[in-house]
């Protein structure tokens, strides 16, 4: 471990987290993809171990990459990132790949590999937000200069991911407010935005409730909160009951690896519901141990914010973390029935493919940032001390 956390630039904590994090993904889901290997492959496990580890693996890879590159390069990817995956979402949205009613997916048809464009926006659209915040900070109380500039990118990405996926919308929205906030955008701007957000999600609930096919998906959404607030319905819903079985069995120190029942009943215990699964095998104690792996990698990128040399650095390092752990939360709030069930995987730990890779880079610009400005620190303190050596001879 010693040997390769040398070879590593950036945060070597993060770097820790990460490879915990990974560790703690290939046990959780070798011991829950039992039914899903069941399903497809006639019970041969290793084949989704196997393929799992070398998703995991090339994400390590991507990630080393994007850590090596300069964080500047990212605000110049940012301009061409963004206006691809606007006609992207577009595409998705009319013409990708339908599943439960929802067009997520869009599938390559020379190599047959599907990924979420969603998942290819949040990103696209952190780094371009903290690209234009850092370059507008001298007119960013202007209404039209500053809030206007910004805020359009961010409602067209998150209008087009709404339909098909609400929970994501949702994040990607928290997560530009957040950075909004802190890149010094005035807060009664900020207070029309989310009142008007609010006034304009209550209707369209309202009239996709009278005429269902308006918002196909908002059926769904509805009866899951509906669900989530009816405590005294004892049917209640079933992933969240089969998730509270879960977690109530897991006791304190749980049932050891490989010794999970309700793996057999969660849908999707290898990626939305894999928190519960953790807790069923691990105990509470396993629990907290993934929570405050999350809590310290966005402790560590706020500390290379603040650390950064730019303000665009200082931007999309809190961005992306705050995406990742934002996501986190959500993913063990629905399992521990905090939350309404939503589709929202547990970042480098769920099973998947492109949102693993994603994950990967993502936190690979974070250590892109701390890289360098670990290098600026060291330059400075390199120039001091000739200084000194020169005042003294």
């Amino acid at each position: 471990m010693k040997f390769v956390l040398e070879k590593l630039k950036g945060d070597r904590v993060i770097w820790i987290v990460v490879i915990i994090l990974s560790m703690i993904s290939m046990a959780a889901v070798y011991t829950s993809i039992s039914s899903l290997a069941y399903k497809y492959h006639g019970g041969n496990t290793e084949y989704y171990f196997m393929k799992h580890g070398f998703l995991i693996l090339l994400g390590l890879g991507l990630m080393y990459i994007a850590h090596l590159a300069p964080y500047r390069l990212y605000s110049r990817i940012a301009q061409l990132a963004i206006y691809v995956t606007i006609p992207l979402l577009v595409f998705t949205l009319f013409s990708g790949t339908n599943l439960n009613s929802a067009s997520r997916w869009l599938t390559l048809p020379v190599i047959n590999l599907s990924f979420q464009t969603s998942d290819m926006a949040k990103l696209a659209l952190i780094m371009y937000l903290a690209r234009i915040l850092s370059k507008n900070q001298h007119q960013i109380t202007d209404f039209k200069k500053g809030f206007v500039m910004i805020i359009t990118p961010i409602l067209l990405t998150v209008l087009l991911i709404f339909p098909a996926n609400f929970s994501t919308a949702a994040v990607l929205f928290a997560t530009s407010f957040v950075i909004m906030f802190i890149g010094g955008i005035q807060m009664r701007h900020l207070a029309i935005l989310v009142a008007s957000l609010l006034v304009g999600v209550l209707l369209l609930f309202a009239v996709a409730k009278v005429a269902p096919n308006v918002l196909p998906r908002a059926g769904t959404w509805i009866s899951r909160v509906e669900s989530f607030l009816n405590k005294d319905d004892a049917s209640g819903n079933f992933q969240a009951n089969q998730a509270k079985i879960a977690i109530a069995t897991g006791h304190t120190f749980g049932k050891m690896p490989g010794n999970s029942e309700q793996k057999n009943f969660l849908p999707h215990p290898y990626s939305d519901f894999i928190y519960a699964i953790i807790i069923e095998e691990y105990g509470a104690v396993g629990g907290i141990v993934v929570l405050f792996l999350y809590m310290t990698l966005l402790y560590r990128s706020v500390r290379i914010a603040t650390k950064s040399p730019g303000t665009f650095g200082t931007f999309l390092s809190i961005g992306l973390a705050f995406s990742l752990v934002f996501q986190a939360m959500i993913n063990m709030g629905v399992a521990v029935n905090l939350l309404p069930v939503t589709g929202q995987p547990l970042p480098l730990i769920s099973m998947g493919g492109t949102s693993l890779w994603f994950t990967s880079i993502s936190i690979g610009i974070i250590l892109s940032v701390s890289r360098q400005g670990e290098e600026l620190e060291s330059e400075n303190n390199d120039t001091s001390t000739k200084n000194v050596s020169y005042a003294t001879s």
